[in-house]
C-alpha cells in the first residue's frame, strides 16, 4: 500500500507538520487502506482497487482550510507579473533611447552600452520576483 502512503503524502506536502495533520493523515490512509481491502474482498485486483480508493477520496481542500492551509494569494501573483511586463517594456523603451541618443549624437563612440547592462538587471529582478510568487 506504498502507492497510497506516498498519494497521501504528496497530497498533504503543503499542511504544515503538526499532530493534528498527522492524525488526520494517518486516518486516512488507515481508511484507504480499509476501502482498498474491501475492494479486493470483492473481486477486484490489487492495482485496480488502490487506483479506484484514490479516485474516489478526491482532494483535500477542504481539509486543508479547517488545517489552516492558506492559498496564495493569486493577486500578488498577478501583480509580480504586472511589474515583470512594465519592467520589460521600460527598460526596452530606455535602451532605444539611449540607442537613438548614441547614434545620434556621437556616432563615433558607442556607449549606450554600459547604461544597457545596469537596465537589463531591472527585467531580470522582476523575472525571478514573478518565478517566486507563482
Amino acid at each position: 500500500m506504498k502507492k497510497i502512503r506516498n498519494h497521501i503524502e504528496e497530497l498533504f506536502k503543503d499542511v504544515p507538520k503538526t499532530e493534528q495533520s498527522e492524525i488526520v493523515k494517518q486516518e486516512i490512509i488507515q481508511n484507504l487502506e480499509e476501502k482498498v481491502m474491501f475492494l479486493m474482498e470483492n473481486g477486484k485486483e490489487e492495482e485496480d482497487a488502490i487506483n479506484k480508493a484514490i479516485v474516489e477520496f478526491g482532494d483535500i481542500e477542504e481539509l486543508k482550510r479547517e488545517l489552516g492551509v492558506k492559498k496564495p494569494d493569486s493577486k500578488k501573483a498577478n501583480f509580480a507579473k504586472l511589474n515583470l511586463s512594465y519592467s520589460i517594456w521600460g527598460s526596452g523603451l530606455l535602451i532605444a533611447f539611449f540607442l537613438f541618443i548614441n547614434f545620434y549624437y556621437t556616432p563615433q563612440t558607442i556607449w549606450f552600452v554600459y547604461p544597457t547592462f545596469g537596465l537589463l538587471w531591472w527585467p531580470l529582478s522582476m523575472y525571478f520576483y514573478w518565478q517566486r510568487k507563482k
